[in-house]
């Protein structure tokens, strides 16, 4: 057991520079300051959108984006604030504060310090991937509802929080577009959509910023046209970055009555769906990377790097962050080797906070809102989407249900039912692979890997009164009542029934307790019970409960033809 949980926790930062060279340090260079230039535009786009403010968007990006490549157990992740956190956080704040959000983020961090711990990291990888697509989608709906408001000019100082009474206050205020303001968005969407085409190297968010906030600039300066002052810049809403904040503690106003325990118990659910979907997309992020650079990730060491992340910077007014998909395939397609990478990405956003600020205040709010459509385009998956939806039911009901609820409520309530759907479906699925049968007259029998003694194909004569039943699949709590509907369903009460169980890979508490109610009903009806093609892992439950001296070792066989070498005897005794 304490082998089992022993922990290692092995950064890829301290592997990777050991043997370090020249070339690869030009490479992490060039890599790491493309990256941060793509940063820039989303980590501000991030924190706005979340409802905190750029310098808090910067200041997650810095912080968790060291941390996450100097302790991190992947070669090339870049952490920092992502788009799938903006409904949760903006939820948060909305509901308790900010003091609220930075406590659910330090909780957070903490749950995936310990998921790391326990080693958790590779069961998370076995999530259902329609519950990712649909809360993803969802998530990108979302995000996308929320910059209609910046990207028309509606003017409107405070949205709803829910998704279709946000969607009424749209329409009620459609007639209060800002054309000038729509015509940059616009603009500056077509400019993100069509610059890939002209260069891979820039990216067209960067490049719609500077385009568009130098001519809102130049057209506000010169006065050229009148309409052109009401589009809103981010200096307009927000308090511009002005350096690395000074650490201090989180600061909350308890309610009336309320205990500090209250509140932890209060915003716990919020911190579990941070951690979860912080531990979601980084390890999804991770994988994609792996395949991208034929390399092997260490979960655990990762879930622990995205904890330490979490923990930290809420201490200089951060949001939640994770492993940040686009960045890191940015970074590995740019020539990223090792997490140097990821450091240099750190330095060329602790540049643009300390000596570009001022300049950060100038971006439309517009162009931003067209920044975060683009990215809930990305975001939405619709290409999955729509290949899921040709998928077994199943799958399709768990994907739409997850995406619903994600959109009409909110991400915690659509993982915990989506996973909870999940779980039922899979119960289903497995009940239905599941079956139990009774033989009558012959065996015919093939199973050269379990009956020793078979070399072709054979049918085995069943004596009279005897009764053989086979459990053909995993006898869990979903199909234990299986056996005993079938058994009722016999009319003439036999002498002997053989339990065939050679392809029962597990047994859990509950077959096993459904096995000794129907040996305990055979033994008061005078019907002797065998076992027959028990495994070892089977046989080993068996034992272990005690059963197997209720029923007797003896009566455990290991195939068909020692159970019914055993009933032959039995019979013989009995007469």
């Amino acid at each position: 057991m304490t082998e089992h949980f022993n922990f290692h926790f092995s950064p890829r930062f301290f592997s990777s520079i050991k043997n370090y060279s020249k070339e690869k340090l030009v490479a992490d260079s060039m890599a790491g300051i493309i990256v941060g230039i793509v940063a820039i535009p989303l980590a501000i786009a991030f924190g706005i959108a979340s409802g905190v403010g750029p310098t808090e968007g910067l200041i997650t990006a810095i912080i968790a984006g060291f941390i996450v490549s100097f302790l991190g157990g992947t070669k090339v992740q870049i952490g920092g604030p992502t788009g799938a956190f903006i409904v949760i956080i903006y939820g948060i704040i909305q509901q308790y504060g900010l003091g609220g959000l930075m406590i659910a983020t330090i909780m957070a961090g903490i749950l995936l310090v310990f998921m790391g711990v326990v080693k958790l990291g590779s069961v998370i990888k076995f999530i259902p991937y329609p519950i990712i697509i649909g809360f993803t989608s969802g998530i990108a709906l979302t995000i996308f509802s929320t910059q209609m408001n910046d990207f028309f000019g509606l003017g409107i100082e405070k949205t709803p929080a829910d998704f279709i009474h946000k969607w009424i206050c749209y329409f009620q205020n459609f007639t209060h577009i800002n054309w000038w303001a729509f015509g940059v968005g616009f603009v500056s969407l077509l400019i993100i959509i069509f610059a890939p085409k002209l260069s891979k190297k820039i990216p067209g968010s960067l490049i719609a910023i500077i385009i568009a906030t130098f001519g809102v600039w130049a057209l506000k300066t010169f006065g050229v046209w009148e309409g052109v002052t009401s589009i809103k810049t981010i200096g307009d809403l927000y308090e511009l970055p002005s350096g690395i904040p000074t650490p201090h503690l989180p600061s909350f106003e308890l309610a009336e009555g309320q205990t500090f325990l209250s509140l932890i118990q209060t915003l716990f659910p919020a911190a579990f769906t941070i951690a979860m979907l912080g531990a979601i997309e980084s390890l999804l992020s991770a994988m994609v990377a792996d395949g991208a650079i034929g390399d092997r990730h260490d979960s655990n060491t990762e879930l622990v790097a995205q904890g330490v992340a979490n923990i930290c910077t809420p201490f200089f007014g951060g949001i939640p962050a994770t492993g940040a998909i686009a960045r890191t395939m940015t970074n590995i397609n740019n020539g990223g080797k090792t997490p140097v990478a990821g450091i240099v990405h750190v330095f060329v956003l602790l540049l643009v906070l300390l000596f570009l600020g001022n300049l950060v205040g100038y971006i439309p709010m517009p162009c931003l809102a067209a920044v975060l459509i683009m990215v809930s385009y990305n975001m939405s998956g619709w290409r999955t989407v729509k290949m899921l939806l040709h998928n077994p039911k199943s799958d399709v009901l768990v994907l739409v249900t997850t995406f619903l609820l994600t959109v009409v409520f909110d991400l915690t309530i659509a993982i915990e039912i989506g996973l909870l759907l999940a779980i039922l479906l899979f119960m289903k699925r497995m009940m239905e692979t599941t079956s139990v049968s009774v033989i009558e007259n012959e065996i015919v029998n093939n199973e050269q890997e379990e009956e020793l003694h078979a070399d072709d194909t054979e049918c085995l004569h069943i004596p009279d009164g005897v009764e053989v039943y086979e459990i053909n699949g995993p006898f869990f709590f979903g199909v234990a009542s299986k056996f005993d509907e079938l058994i009722s369903q016999v009319g003439e009460k036999p002498k002997v029934r053989i339990i065939r169980m050679r392809k029962v890979a597990f047994i859990d508490s509950t077959g096993l307790h459904n096995l000794q109610n129907v040996c305990n009903m055979s033994k008061r009806e005078d019907i002797h019970v065998i076992l027959s093609g028990v495994n070892e892992k089977v046989h080993t439950t068996i034992r272990k409960s005690g059963f197997s001296k209720e029923i007797g070792e003896e009566n455990i066989c290991p195939n068909i033809y020692a159970a019914l070498d055993r009933t032959k005897q039995f019979l013989e005794k009995g007469e």
